[in-house]
C-alpha cells in the first residue's frame, strides 16, 4: 500500500475514473448489441431505432475519452452500414 499522501489520492482518483469508464463502456456495449440484435432479427424500424439511440452513446464515450474518436467512428460506420442492409 502506499505510504505518500499524493500517491494514496492518486489511488482514490484511478478507482473513480475506473468506476466511471466501466459503466461507461458497459452501456456503450449494451447498445450495439441491442443494434446487432435488432438487424439478426430482420427488423428495419427497430434496428434504425436502436441505431438512432446508440450513436449518441458512442460519442459520448468518445467525447469523455473512454474510447478513441476513430474508434466510435469506426462503430457508427460498421453499425449504419449494417442496418442499411436491412433495405
Amino acid at each position: 500500500m502506499a505510504n505518500h499522501k499524493s500517491a494514496l489520492k492518486r489511488i482514490k482518483q484511478n478507482k473513480k475514473k475506473y468506476e466511471r469508464n466501466k459503466h461507461i463502456r458497459s452501456t456503450l456495449r449494451t447498445y450495439i448489441k441491442f443494434v446487432r440484435e435488432a438487424v439478426a432479427g430482420k427488423d428495419p424500424a427497430a434496428a434504425q431505432q436502436a441505431l438512432a439511440a446508440a450513436i449518441p452513446v458512442i460519442d459520448s464515450a468518445a467525447t469523455k475519452g473512454v474510447i478513441h474518436r476513430s474508434n466510435a467512428s469506426r462503430n457508427v460506420s460498421r453499425l449504419t452500414k449494417l442496418v442499411n442492409t436491412l433495405g
